[in-house]
């Protein structure tokens, strides 16, 4: 536990950056501060003489060898390593492990090997795997493809957070497998063969497609391929088995069977390759069902949540996409993704229409989704309103700059080139003496002096220079960050009251925090038990935590009788979702305020996803009325 902590700290800093205080991150992983210090002592000495945290006056950040740090320590030096090297023993010896034997090897005790031995077990649950125990002997059984489903959950588990670690490839594999080297320019060069037949290569698949052809190259040169499958596949499987196979035995040195080349292929193809391109982008390709089911949920989700998602062009992507996702389900084959957590904590909105298309296909179709399969949907989503959100995104703006000869008109050709994603220009000024007050635009470029300075206002050169266009976009974050805030203030004081706050929530998990606090919300009649329940399984279907420090759970469907929040604090954090938050906001809207929902879901969120703001908040906050006074004095800077 106390490794995992470690690690889990210095993921937090890896990912923020930032400089983070001692007290900030004891709650943000459950304990003291002073373990914290002890922590970092723990995890520098596992890089010693180089750093993997560095220390200051401002706490504590992520060194350069962070990531060296995360891996340090052997093949047994945690539990979890001892776990997975005994797991790797186990798949490599048909005949099974000498338990005592093995317990010398990893310097551990037999009542410990013991121990290990029912951890097995734990993991091997929904495998089709069965640990076998006689006498001193242990020894796993079950099909081919079982084992080889085995390795690759390990080496996803070895991986940090999904990303192509050759490194840990190999840890998984053993020392005898293809060295890392290998690895590198099989992924290169196969994504340069599919990418040449037409295919788009999916960045974030093909990483486990390489993981998936190494486990099978291993498998193959300890004697162990797969059966040939009954059937062939088509002339695109066909086309990738064949690139897979002269791959294989050009990196690594193994000839694939008939067997391994086509659950290869499938693999490569409901994976690695995105739907799209020539290949894959004809309707005729799409089981009927699969587009009937998307093609409602999409409709529902639009329909819910005010998105403009309900065109052709999305429908079909996301239903081949689903399609494949189909296939890989029943190869139980899944995807990791990289971007879940950001994606959760960035875009919670957007996670959110990705949660309830899931849960529509789920229904539909009968797939059991994963966040990280979410998080693909949600890139879809995402993607399709990236192109209805840019105009909203874009601020007005007025440039004043005295006339001389033509340099307001190259002034503007400047703003316009330099600053045209972000702010449009919708008049200029002339006049040395304009009428500043009847200036209405988002934002005033000014190349003189004006008398009503604001976070409005920037002044810039005649000839824009790039400290110009960075002040300009400062001040266009700021307003549109003003905003959205300003909206969430109004919202807030709408929705809240002190009859649905409390503070220590410690003890409690994910049920009962939302069913103290669903309580509240019940007995001022604005939702009844059955929206409790039902907030409780879609925190099952993926977890509300959107950052370190908040979870938001909520139930899908608007059915409240008014939008009001419960608002519970926990000083220290308490375990949710895998994480730990200090913040629960429990949510309930109604039919009548769903185009509130977006701006209190995604500002809300992003008011919790900066520490030193929460920390002032959860502090501060032994009342409703701190709470809220705190809150607004964050929302307005």
């Amino acid at each position: 536990m106390t490794r995992a902590r470690q690690d889990r700290l210095l993921g937090l800093l890896s990912r923020d950056g930032d400089w983070a205080t001692a007290s900030t991150l004891a709650d943000a992983i459950g304990v003291t501060p002073r373990s914290i210090r002890s922590y970092v002592t723990a995890l520098n000495a596992r890089v010693a003489p180089s750093l993997a945290v560095e220390s200051g006056p401002q706490g504590y950040r992520a060194a350069p060898d962070a990531a060296l740090a995360l891996r340090a320590g052997g093949d047994a030096a945690t539990p979890r390593d001892r776990l997975h090297r005994l797991v790797r023993a186990l798949l490599d010896a048909p005949d099974g492990i000498d338990v005592f034997e093995t317990a010398d090897a990893l310097f551990v005790s037999s009542a410990t090997l013991d121990a290990d031995l029912s951890r097995v077990r734990g993991l091997l649950g929904g495998t089709e795997l069965v640990l076998e125990r006689s006498a001193s002997r242990a020894r796993l059984t079950g099909t081919e493809v079982a084992q080889r489903r085995l390795l690759s959950r390990l080496a996803h588990d070895e991986m940090d957070a999904g990303s192509f670690d050759l490194a840990a490839l190999r840890r998984t594999l053993g020392e005898g497998s293809a060295g890392a080297e290998a690895f590198g320019p099989l992924k290169s060069d196969l994504a340069a063969r599919l990418s040449a037949h037409g295919w788009f290569v999916n960045e974030y698949g093909i990483a486990d497609a390489v993981m998936h052809i190494a486990i099978a190259a291993d498998r193959v040169g300890q004697g162990r391929p797969l059966e040939a499958p009954m059937g062939t596949g088509d002339a695109a499987h066909d086309e990738v088995a064949a690139i897979v196979g002269e791959l294989a035995e050009q990196h690594l040195d193994v000839r694939l069977g008939t067997g391994d080349l086509q659950h290869l292929a499938t693999l490569v193809l409901t994976r690695a390759i995105a739907p799209g391109a020539a290949s894959t982008s004809d309707r005729s390709r799409l089981e009927p069902d699969v587009e009937t089911a998307v093609r409602e949920v999409v409709g529902l989700a639009a329909s819910e949540f005010l998105v403009d998602i309900a065109h052709d062009d999305f429908i079909t992507r996301l239903a081949l996409h689903v399609q494949n996702l189909r296939h890989r389900a029943r190869e139980q084959a899944w995807s990791r993704n990289p971007l879940t957590r950001s994606l959760k904590s960035t875009y919670p909105m957007i996670f959110e229409v990705a949660v309830f298309i899931a849960s529509g296909l789920h229904e539909r179709l009968g797939i059991p989704l994963l966040d990280d399969e979410i998080a693909y949907i949600a890139m879809h989503v995402g993607g399709r309103l990236e192109r209805s959100r840019r105009s909203d995104q874009l601020l007005t703006a007025t440039i004043v700059c005295p006339g001389y000869y033509e340099l307001h008109e190259l002034l503007r050709s400047s703003v316009d080139r330099s600053l045209g994603q972000a702010v449009e220009v919708v008049g200029v000024e002339t006049r040395v003496d304009p009428d500043w007050a009847s200036i209405d635009t988002d934002l005033v470029l000014t190349t003189i002096d004006a008398p009503m300075p604001g976070d409005r206002v920037v002044r810039i050169q005649p000839f824009l220079t790039d400290a110009d266009v960075e002040r300009v976009q400062s001040a266009a974050a700021r307003v549109r960050r003003g905003r959205r805030l300003a909206r969430l203030r109004g919202e807030l004081e709408r929705y809240v009251d002190a009859s649905a706050f409390v503070r220590g929530l410690n003890g409690d998990d994910e049920e009962g925090v939302i069913r103290r606090l669903g309580g509240l919300l019940v007995a001022q009649g604005v939702i009844d038990a059955d929206y409790v329940d039902r907030t409780i399984e879609r925190e099952r279907l993926s977890s509300t935590a959107f950052t370190d420090a908040l979870a938001v759970p909520h139930a899908m469907g608007m059915t409240a009788t008014r939008t009001a929040i419960a608002i519970g604090i926990a000083d220290p954090s308490i375990a949710w979702g895998g994480g730990r938050v200090q913040v629960v906001a429990l949510v309930a809207f109604s039919e009548t305020d769903r185009e509130a929902f977006q701006t209190v879901f995604e500002q809300f969120v992003e008011v919790f996803s900066e520490r030193d703001s929460v920390q002032r908040i959860v502090r501060r906050a032994v009342d409703f009325g701190g709470f809220l006074d705190e809150l607004v004095a964050v929302i307005d800077g």
